[in-house]
């Protein structure tokens, strides 16, 4: 069967190409913010929207594949206070941002779908994470370090971003990472796949 991961992000490539099968990336087919602007308009929970957009992710790739395939996909959101962070993509924002989170503690939800002929499986996990009481220095020397415009939160936690933190509660780091590869794994062992074949 034919595995597809419906995204362009490095971070996830490199946790799939842990499970030694072989897949294909291909970017989704869909305007990701103008999406999730119309989602917030909802009123919907965070993780209502971050389910919504990994299901409209994998879905405009799978509707255009053969039944032996299979596509994988995820979306992640900061939540704060009931409030959804996107992607700075300004260092002004970043500041803003990392300046709300400072001393605090927020939700990051991972949502992942996995599309098949036979399924739609859907999967979320939820890290709480705290960061420490960072001065106004700190933040944008990490600004200016990482540059994480495109990261929702204004860090990144697979870099220099692990230091914000002064604790994080998961059952799964990878979920942090993008995709929660112990679910995952289980997921596609149970489904019949043999891991590390490549």
């Amino acid at each position: 069967m034919k595995i597809i991961l419906a995204s362009n992000s490095t971070y996830r490539n490199e946790l799939m190409g842990k499970l030694g099968l072989e897949f294909n990336c291909i970017k989704p087919e869909i305007n990701e913010e103008e999406l999730k602007y119309a989602l917030l308009q909802s009123k919907l929970s965070p993780v209502a929207v971050a389910e919504a957009l990994s299901y409209e992710k994998g879905n405009s790739i799978f509707k255009h594949q053969d039944k032996n395939t299979l596509v994988i996909s995820g979306d992640q959101l900061v939540s704060f206070e009931n409030q959804i962070l996107g992607k700075p993509l300004t260092q002004t924002n970043a500041i803003l941002q990392l300046n709300l989170l400072n001393n605090k503690s927020h939700k990051l939800i991972t949502a992942i779908t996995v599309f098949s002929e036979s399924e739609t499986v859907k999967h979320n996990h939820i890290s709480t994470l705290k960061m420490k009481n960072l001065t106004q220095t700190e933040i944008k020397n990490y600004i200016h370090k990482d540059n994480p415009l495109d990261c929702s939160g204004s860090y990144k936690i697979e870099k220099n971003g692990i230091t914000l933190f002064e604790s994080i509660e998961c059952n799964d780091f990878t979920a942090i990472q993008g995709i929660p590869m112990l679910w995952l794994s289980n997921y596609l062992k149970g489904a019949g796949f043999e891991l590390f074949k490549n």
